[in-house]
């Protein structure tokens, strides 16, 4: 756990060149004689003596796959922040708070996962890299120093396939640990290392950042956002036990549970919610025994032998009813598997990320009883904090609020991503996530880091990979449009040019790729790849009509939507013969849309030019590129709520439905269309679901919209211009009577205060210094300054 004296230092632009431009001193290293490919879990140690405490000593460190740094025996980071092998993230740490006078230890545990490693995971082979700045006048690098390494043979894995959890799955394997085989004690001060051997070299080319002259097997990146949170989160309860004599006190801390010899016991624990870390074990004795640990996001029933619950991506049936009702349940998920070997006050700490509501301890004794001391959980995530407020009198909005943010929380680590069965970072879903961190957190850290990942990730053709980090490509090609959607929000709502400035020519590759598939036709046709859009069941595997063989109006309309912020930018960097040709190529797709998909007796868009199919899906985007005039927004968003025979929404594709019913007019209804989320929250869920029926996953972020809409829809608040240098406020308060809430401008909080009494509105504006904007309010408007202001319509 990084402990609070640690200092976590940002690295200058003057640092930063250095260890980009130049070879590094300290080199990679690995093991002499193991596999430098496979599963392994390798431990280095480097013992230095210092004659006197020193203040402002950075190291620079880094490792394939993954590493966990400590000095003296105390965790003080770990990482590398995800990347890929042209972009291998460093750490840059002050550990001067953690040195003492005399003899002391820096010690690192890195895991290679090897075939079984996370989809995320992109490396070459098992490798450490450690350099140090500072006063201490001595060499701790890698490869000068005198640095040990040994294989730690405790762990070895436990791989999990789709097949066996019913579900896609790529996050990677559990572990089976035998403590055994553990060299106990291997990081602290007092261990004799004797036996430990020299490493070898990891690389016959030098370590080098990725401005150096010529290339090397990584190329050193600086880490770009802050280390992740590690907070002790006990747990909340037994909720069911299989045994005699259980407690609770292991779980507190206050009493050790013995499990006597020749028992065989199972303790369900309840979280109560969901959360995601690294749960740590404290046991002692227990000679032979073994401890069997699943994790799961719920309780399941049984279903019956060979009975098809899932297509693999989304579940069949139900079979988790209300979260909060055990009986009749069972737990089914990944497992870590434990064996102790009868030594007092052992440790098991999983070598990644645990996503859980209910944990079941599955115990065997043998000939010694087993004695477990304390179990706790350490909540593990971006370290985003709530600086938004949402306050009504109405406690399910409150609640939805709650349960959104955790979700959010729950899925953003070192990316956005599903925490349970995937742990990947798609656009589709971190679009939406990116927009609830800024609204509610006001930090752009992640997003940051995620626009500059995807645009890394494109293809020679010219398309991003719909995820990424990524060891397996896969492309969807509406992902691509949605990546300069993101590029368009942070044009919007931050203020960095030069940052986005990085970006022209992805964009432009994009375009380019989409531009080439439209026909005389005047749309898209030809297109390869996944077209995915929405889950919903009436497009099949998630693609739209006309997608894949034919004319989709749909993904046309997409096409015409980037198009549209994309010129936006494009104007902004007086990119002129770009904006012009992407302005002329929009408003051809966007008549020809309307020739021959416009269905005149419905007054909506078909999904393609045969008119025998229709969709919310395409005539939101109708809306949101303007291919329907002003004037019929209204009429069009009116029957796509009303009418149930078009093909539906789900949770996800809702944030978009949301956006064209804010454009249109209608966002006073928002708050009358939240019965998914509602739905779940009944149904015990703590966290948002992938889909609302049915999910797989309990936790994706993409359906904490919420968070967004609050603010975005109810609230009112969003950029009059790029930049956010001015600011609308624009409520749609349905029946709400009282709302207050704060928002994080760039330049400071945004307070408003609504009260609503039949047609009169009372709102207190608060606006930081040097904003100003405009307040918008059934048709009349009152400029905004600085300050507090008082306004009543």
């Amino acid at each position: 756990m990084i402990t609070p004296e640690t200092k976590v230092t940002k690295n200058h632009a003057g640092k930063d060149f250095q260890m980009l431009k130049h070879a590094w001193k300290a080199q990679w290293i690995t093991h002499p004689t193991e596999s430098t490919q496979d599963f392994g879990v390798f431990l280095f140690r480097l013992e230095f003596n210092i004659e006197e405490k020193v203040e402002n000593f950075n190291v620079f460190v880094s490792a394939d796959n993954r590493y966990r740094l400590f000095v003296n025996g105390k965790s003080v980071c770990f990482g590398p922040s995800v990347g890929d092998l042209t972009h291998q993230r460093y750490e840059t740490v002050d550990i001067s708070a953690n040195l003492k006078k005399g003899k002391n230890v820096l010690a690192a545990e890195v895991v290679n996962f090897g075939e079984y490693k996370n989809v995320s995971q992109q490396s070459f082979q098992t490798a450490f890299i450690l350099q140090g700045e500072g006063k201490l006048g001595l060499d701790i690098n890698t490869g000068s120093a005198d640095w040990k390494v040994i294989k730690n043979h405790a762990f070895t894995p436990v791989n999990f396939t789709s097949e066996m959890l019913n579900a896609y799955y790529a996050a990677g394997p559990c572990d089976r640990m035998d403590a055994s085989q553990y060299p106990w004690g291997w990081k602290d001060i007092v261990y004799n290392s004797a036996h430990w051997l020299k490493p070898k070299s990891a690389a016959t080319e030098f370590a080098v950042g990725r401005g150096f002259l010529y290339g090397g097997a990584w190329f050193l990146v600086p880490r770009t956002i802050p280390f992740m949170e590690e907070t002790k989160e006990p747990f909340t309860k037994i909720a069911r036990t299989n045994g005699t004599n259980i407690h609770d006190g292991f779980l507190k801390g206050t009493k050790a549970l013995t499990i006597s010899s020749h028992s065989k016991v199972k303790i369900l624990i309840d979280q109560t919610y969901h959360t995601t870390g690294f749960p740590e074990l404290t046991f002692s004795k227990g000679k032979c025994s073994k401890i069997k640990i699943i994790y799961a996001e719920a309780l399941e029933k049984k279903v019956a032998p060979n009975e098809n619950v899932s297509d693999g991506n989304l579940m069949l049936i139900d079979l988790k009813g209300n979260r909060n009702e055990i009986e009749g349940k069972s737990i089914f998920g990944y497992y870590d598997i434990v064996l102790p070997d009868g030594g007092n006050n052992r440790f098991f700490k999983p070598l990644s990320r645990r996503t859980y509501r209910f944990i079941e301890l599955e115990i065997e004794t043998k000939q010694e009883a087993l004695i477990l001391e304390n179990y706790y959980g350490v909540y593990t995530g971006y370290p985003f904090v709530q600086k938004a407020k949402f306050s009504t009198e109405d406690p399910l909005l409150e609640k939805i609020w709650d349960t959104a943010w955790r979700t959010l929380r729950n899925s953003a680590e070192e990316m956005f991503i599903d925490p349970y069965y995937e742990q990947l970072q798609y656009i589709g879903d971190t679009k939406i996530e990116s927009l609830v961190s800024i609204y509610v957190s006001g930090d752009d850290r992640l997003m940051r880091k995620t626009l500059q990942q995807f645009d890394d990730s494109r293809t020679p053709e010219g398309l991003t990979q719909s995820r990424y980090p990524s060891n397996i490509v896969q492309i969807i090609p509406p992902y691509s449009l949605i990546w300069i959607d993101m590029i368009y929000d942070y044009f919007m709502y931050r203020n960095d040019p030069e940052f986005l400035r990085q970006f022209i020519p992805g964009m432009k590759s994009v375009i380019d790729w989409f531009a080439l598939k439209v026909d005389d036709t005047g749309m898209l046709t030809n297109l390869a790849w996944w077209n995915f859009t929405d889950w919903t069941i009436d497009f099949p595997n998630g693609i739209p009509p006309g997608a894949d063989n034919g004319y989709s109006a749909n993904i046309a309309l997409q096409f015409v939507k980037s198009l549209e912020h994309a010129k936006a930018v494009f104007d902004f960097f007086e990119l002129e013969n770009e904006a012009k040709t992407y302005g002329a190529l929009s408003n051809k797709i966007k008549t020809s849309v309307m020739n021959l998909c416009f269905d005149e007796a419905r007054g909506l868009i078909a999904e393609t030019p045969d008119k025998s199919m229709f969709s919310q899906h395409t005539n939101i985007f109708g809306i949101l590129s303007n291919t329907f005039k002003k004037e019929h927004q209204k009429d069009v968003m009116q029957k796509l709520l009303a009418d149930d025979t078009l093909f539906q929404s789900t949770i996800y594709f809702k944030f978009y439905l949301f956006r064209a019913l804010q454009k249109a007019g209608l966002g006073d209804q928002y708050l009358r269309l939240l019965k998914p989320w509602q739905t779940m929250i009944e149904n015990g869920m703590t966290t948002f679901g992938e889909t609302d029926i049915n999910p797989r996953s309990e936790c994706h972020a993409w359906s904490a919209s919420p968070c967004f809409d609050f603010l975005h829809i109810v609230a009112g608040i969003y950029p009059a211009e790029h930049s956010f240098k001015s600011v609308v406020i624009a409520p749609n308060l349905g029946d709400l009577e009282k709302l207050d809430v704060e928002f994080p401008h760039p330049q400071g909080i945004i307070k408003v205060s609504y009260r609503k009494h039949n047609k009169k509105l009372n709102a207190q504006v608060s606006m930081p210094n040097g904003v100003q904007g405009m307040f918008k309010w059934q048709g009349k408007s009152v400029e905004l300054v600085a300050g507090k202001q008082i306004i009543s319509l």
